[in-house]
């Protein structure tokens, strides 16, 4: 960074990872505590979203975001249905954790990529 960088800009790129982690970290421990995919996911939108508005880059694309959060929806139905459906649940009882941890994490990064679709779409390509 060049040293007429404001403290926002510092202050937020040294943070980013610790913010990355703490989504994570209430994420992955959705199924023990409070917390879970709506959670950190909302977490690291903000992360998303702050990032945009301190650096300004051009690398986030709405079309690819929309693309990778329907994948994350069908993927979102599916896991489920063979879970259920497939009977794993019965045969494999040990997989119940990670199931809850997986679906933990695709609510996660579904949520985020949805509120950060939500506030791009309306902060930035609204036709007022």
């Amino acid at each position: 960074m060049s040293k007429d960088t404001s403290i926002v800009a510092v202050i937020t790129g040294v943070l980013y990872p610790f913010i990355i982690v703490f989504g994570l970290y209430v994420i992955l421990n959705g199924h023990n505590t409070p917390g879970g995919g709506f959670q950190g996911g909302a977490i690291l939108a903000v992360l998303f979203i702050g990032r945009y508005l301190v650096f300004h880059t051009d690398d986030f694309s709405i079309h690819r975001a929309h693309l990778v959060e329907k994948a994350l929806l069908v993927v979102l139905i599916l896991v489920p249905v063979l879970f259920i459906f497939g009977s794993l649940s019965r045969r494999y009882p040990q997989w119940n954790e990670a199931y809850l941890i997986f679906m933990n994490l695709l609510i996660g990064f579904k949520v985020a990529l949805g509120l950060t679709i939500v506030v791009f779409r309306y902060a930035f390509f609204e036709d007022r």
